[in-house]
């Protein structure tokens, strides 16, 4: 019997070397890396990862397959005490979702299959990407949208229009109750169990804001389909601090650790739209986010590895006090993201945005230091991202 090893951001049943697999010829290798569990990180964030995975493993097993779920040193120690303990006939994984794990991969000679978790594949990137004179996002998103036949009337968009993004820079209503608190679910045993099993950590104790499972993640789709989406347009840019999360989906997490895929997510934002339940300019300014935005940063972080230590404006100071919790600020903007980080792990990306990357441009930090704080904060965080 063969394993098929999956990652932690790969929890989907229906993605590359699991989907076809069956239980009676293949077993699921999942590792709880010691090495990723940095204390320096968001325990929201390490809740997330570790509940997902143990969920995960919960619903492999139910449909039959063996799963080896283990905590080890590192990823590739994790590997070999599988491969001492089982002995399989090969070990085969998804195309992982990082430069490093696809290295690790490599050398530890595991068999890696293509990845259908993006909708745009970084070969198919290269292509579209291949002999152009610049690589404008706009250009990429109509590329998508003709392919992909989102928002799409014969060969026109839908609307008339590709973009409506002016239609989407209102300032927040005067009445911010509208936007309502996000769903929570509320911690098992399960949940308790990881917390336990997690070393000392930033930011404030989970409290079942964010989903664990997919059954969850589909929850949190279908209530932003119901009371977010056909908001979310017109205050899509707005910031305000009467309430954090405004008419934000909050789906990245799951999109990024494989609990949503980005297709379910845009046909049901479409399905909405052509029923005439949400405004054009919502349903078109939420789709870009995901096949535009997303997959753009996606392709770009394979297209140009270099990107990783580049410092072209050859910043070198560090991150200031404010942002390591050394000093407090009195810019209000600034002192509210942050709060907003410890809080919840997660702002929305104005905040992100125009706050902390417009800051972190003016002060002059280092590049590298701003994304290793980041990477550290963000419920959603991946290298790719980063």
């Amino acid at each position: 019997m063969r394993t098929i090893w999956a990652f932690g951001d790969q929890l989907d049943r229906r993605v590359g070397a699991l989907a076809q697999a069956h239980p009676d010829e293949a077993r699921v290798l999942l590792v709880e890396s010691e090495a990723l569990l940095s204390s320096t990180r968001h325990v929201q964030r390490l809740h997330l990862v570790v509940a997902s995975m143990r969920r995960f493993a919960v619903e492999l097993r139910r449909e039959g397959f063996e799963v080896d779920l283990r905590r080890s040193t590192s990823l590739s120690a994790g590997l070999r005490a599988h491969v001492s303990e089982y002995r399989p006939a090969g070990v085969i994984a998804t195309e992982p979702n990082s430069r490093s794990a696809r290295e690790l991969c490599d050398s530890l000679a595991v068999e890696q299959v293509r990845s259908d978790q993006f909708l745009c594949h970084p070969d198919d990137f290269a292509g579209w990407a291949s002999g152009r004179s610049r690589l404008r996002l706009e250009d990429f998103y109509r590329w998508q949208r003709s392919r992909l036949g989102y928002l799409m009337d014969g060969e026109s968009p839908a609307g008339g229009r590709w973009n409506y993004d002016q239609d989407n820079r209102e300032p927040p209503p005067d009445d911010p109750s509208i936007f309502g608190e996000p769903l929570r679910s509320p911690l098992d045993e399960l949940d308790e169990a990881v917390l336990a099993s997690l070393p000392a950590a930033r930011g404030d104790r989970p409290i079942g804001l964010w989903a664990t499972s997919r059954r969850e993640a589909l929850h949190r789709l279908d209530h932003f389909l119901d009371h977010g989406l056909v908001r979310f347009g017109r205050y899509e840019d707005a910031m305000t601090r009467r309430s954090w999360n405004l008419a934000h989906s909050m789906l990245s997490p799951y999109l990024n650790l494989g609990l949503l895929r980005p297709g379910e997510v845009c046909d049901a934002v479409e399905a909405r739209y052509r029923a005439g339940e949400v405004p054009i300019n919502s349903a078109e300014g939420f789709i870009r986010q995901v096949i535009g935005w997303r997959e753009y940063v996606w392709g770009l972080y394979w297209l140009w590895p270099e990107l990783e230590d580049a410092n072209a404006l050859e910043h070198e100071r560090p991150l200031p006090p404010a942002f390591t919790g050394e000093a407090e600020t009195g810019m209000r903007c600034l002192a509210d993201t942050l709060e907003g980080l410890e809080r919840h792990a997660w702002v929305h990306h104005i905040p992100r945005l125009m706050v902390l990357s417009n800051l972190a441009n003016l002060y002059g930090i280092e590049p590298r230091r701003l994304r290793a704080w980041m990477s550290d904060r963000y419920i959603d965080a991946a290298d790719w991202v980063m």
